[in-house]
C-alpha cells in the first residue's frame, strides 16, 4: 500500500483544474500552478463561482493557505 502525504496529493494536481473552497464559503476554480508548505496557492484562469454559476473571472490569483478549507480536483462532467 502506498501512502501519500497532503503535499503529494497537491503535487499530483499541479497544472490541473481544482476547486478551492474557503472558510467564508467562497469557491474558486482554476489551474493549480504553485503551492508552498503553508498551502498558499496560485491559481491561473481562476473563476469565482456561486451556486454553480460563474460570478466573476479573475485570471491569476493567490490564496492564503489559512483561508482554505477544501482543495479538490475538478470532476469532468
Amino acid at each position: 500500500m502506498v501512502e501519500y502525504r497532503p503535499l503529494d496529493a497537491l503535487n499530483k494536481s499541479r497544472d490541473k483544474r481544482v476547486i478551492v473552497e474557503l472558510k467564508n464559503n467562497k469557491q474558486y476554480i482554476g489551474i493549480l500552478k504553485a503551492f508552498d508548505i503553508h498551502i498558499n496557492i496560485v491559481l491561473e484562469g481562476a473563476e469565482e463561482r456561486e451556486k454553480d454559476e460563474v460570478k466573476r473571472k479573475l485570471g491569476v490569483i493567490f490564496i492564503r493557505g489559512d483561508t482554505i478549507t477544501i482543495i479538490s480536483p475538478e470532476q469532468a462532467n
